[in-house]
């Protein structure tokens, strides 16, 4: 008998999923069973916790551009990854978590059985789209909504739950896939518009957010027809590493949004204008933009701000279709971006020099790997590269510092990205605080032998959430230094390689030039 939870690994593999990230338990023994009868056509992951297997796929569609599955039990199992999914949800990034569900004759009775819920589908709704199974025919049809509401328009996470007694049906052969909807259609008839704007303007910027990435060849010679400086938020850093144009620096900063309230154009593409890029601070000030032509592919996105032009458009498409309407034009752009690039290095040290040495940590990283894929956590290094820092490849600067602002988020995640591009270092920085809530996730990249660098800024504490507390004038300070692990003995216990540094770039380098062989663990003494 081939069972509802066979054929839903059979949909899966057949969408093009590749891998799952999981944890078995009595409510998803038939997708196992589906998992076992795959054999090599889909890969299994087995993270030390629900959260970790939603961060890990999270870390691997962010790098593949695919999503990936999260296997997860009832109750609990769904309520751990659900962090995990919020974050993928702030940041558009695809996963499908498959759950259980208690038996359908006992739901919302509220007798107590094991993993019970009071509505579990109701509680994921609030964040994305969920879907229960309940006829095995419709299985197909269920999972064709689940993708299409991951991947069609901004992605994001998609829930599918199947109760324990539908779990085991028999099920028929599922139909093919539906195919993907079409693009999202370009609007021709304003093309012609949009392009006489932007080619009699004489300061033009762009404000470029996570929207383009995959589209990092029409963002440059987009820039360079335009000669218009580039602001890159966190989400779209690597983009134009080193580009003249390139202006990898937050719109938080003073330096920055000078440039744009100096601009008499802003063309802002696939950035939602978020507080946690746009005003970090949260002291206001950010510049009008109620005249910008503004390109999302996101409805809700576009109606959230006000703008001269609001475009519904996937940001790659609709910037090759401009290129042949826009007349080159030299607007000084270079040198508007080199002088912006300056200030806003001279702002940061202005604001705290220590802003610079942290940011030297990150920089030596770039020195000391090329081509790195750098997943960072909530650490001061990230906090101060998310300021400024221009990474040496696209896609390969992620961290969940910005939008929801998950902590522990980078262990799982790197092992996501390590998996999506095989053979590729990737360094994961993080907090001694971060680490302590994801620790079990190092030993996921030891099973699976990852070449994985775990950088651990180690500070004793919550060393910036502390800083905060002393300038708003709490004292004394709670609640702000746990006692850090004892990182040598830990990294022994994962069976990683230990070093340990002073936060000094050079010795930073020397260390990390060293060739690896799997994950190993290095420690950054801050104390």
């Amino acid at each position: 008998m081939t069972t509802v939870g066979i054929r839903l690994v059979e949909g899966l593999i057949d969408r093009g999923i590749e891998v799952v990230f999981g944890i078995p338990g009595v409510h998803t023994i038939e997708l196992y069973r589906g998992l076992a009868k795959a054999g090599d056509k889909i890969r299994h992951v087995t993270p030390r916790h629900e959260q970790g297997a939603g961060f890990m796929a999270d870390g691997y569609a962010r790098i593949s551009g695919k999503p990936a599955a999260a296997f997860v039990i009832t109750g609990p199992g769904l309520t751990n990854c659900l962090t995990a999914m919020a974050q993928a949800r702030a940041d558009s990034v695809p996963m499908l978590v498959v759950s259980g569900l208690g038996r359908s004759d006992t739901l919302g009775k509220g007798w107590g059985r094991l993993h019970e819920l009071p509505d579990q589908g109701a509680m994921v709704a609030t964040l994305c789209h969920t879907e229960t199974v309940t006829d095995p025919k419709k299985l197909g049809e269920v999972l064709d909504r689940a993708f299409a509401a991951m991947t069609a328009g901004r992605p994001g996470p998609a829930h599918i739950q199947i109760s324990t007694n539908m779990m085991g049906q028999p099920c028929p052969a599922l139909p093919p896939p539906v195919v993907a909807a079409a693009a999202v259609p370009l609007p021709m008839g304003r093309m012609r518009s949009i392009a006489t704007t932007l080619n009699n303007a004489e300061r033009v910027v762009i404000l470029a957010g996570g929207g383009t990435r995959g589209a990092e060849d029409e963002l440059r010679k987009l820039a360079e027809m335009l000669d218009a400086p580039v602001v890159l938020t966190a989400n779209a850093r690597g983009a134009m590493h080193g580009h003249r144009l390139a202006v990898p620096a937050s719109p938080s900063l003073n330096a920055v949004r000078k440039l744009i309230a100096a601009a008499d154009q802003v063309l802002a593409i696939g950035t939602e204008l978020g507080p946690t890029d746009y005003d970090v601070y949260a002291k206001g000030g950010v510049p009008d933009l109620s005249g910008m032509i503004r390109i999302d592919i996101c409805a809700d996105q576009l109606a959230r701000h006000p703008a001269r032009m609001a475009i519904k458009a996937d940001a790659g498409p609709m910037m090759a279709a401009l290129l042949p309407m826009l007349l080159p034009a030299n607007r000084e752009g270079a040198h508007r971006a080199e002088t912006t690039r300056a200030a806003a290095l001279a702002e940061m040290e202005s604001l705290n020099p220590v802003l610079l040495d942290q940011l030297a940590i990150v920089e030596s990283i770039r020195t000391a790997i090329p081509g790195a894929i750098i997943v960072g956590d909530s650490t001061q290094p990230v906090y101060a590269a998310n300021l400024y820092y221009d990474h040496d490849r696209p896609r390969g600067w992620f961290n969940a510092a910005t939008g929801y602002g998950a902590l522990g988020y980078a262990p799982g995640a790197a092992v996501g990205a390590a998996i999506a591009a095989p053979g590729t270092p990737v360094v994961c920085l993080i907090g001694d605080g971060g680490l302590q809530f994801s620790p079990g996730e190092l030993r996921t990249a030891v099973d699976e032998k990852l070449p994985i660098t775990y950088v651990v800024w180690n500070n004793a504490g919550f060393r910036e959430i502390a800083e905060s507390l002393a300038q708003a004038k709490v004292d004394p300070i709670i609640g702000c230094d746990p006692s850090p692990l004892d990182m040598e003995h830990f990294a022994m216990a994962c069976d990683m390689l230990f070093a340990r540094v002073p936060p000094d770039p050079e010795a930073l380098v020397e260390i990390l030039a060293t060739p690896q062989d799997g994950p190993r663990f290095l420690e950054v003494q801050v104390r």
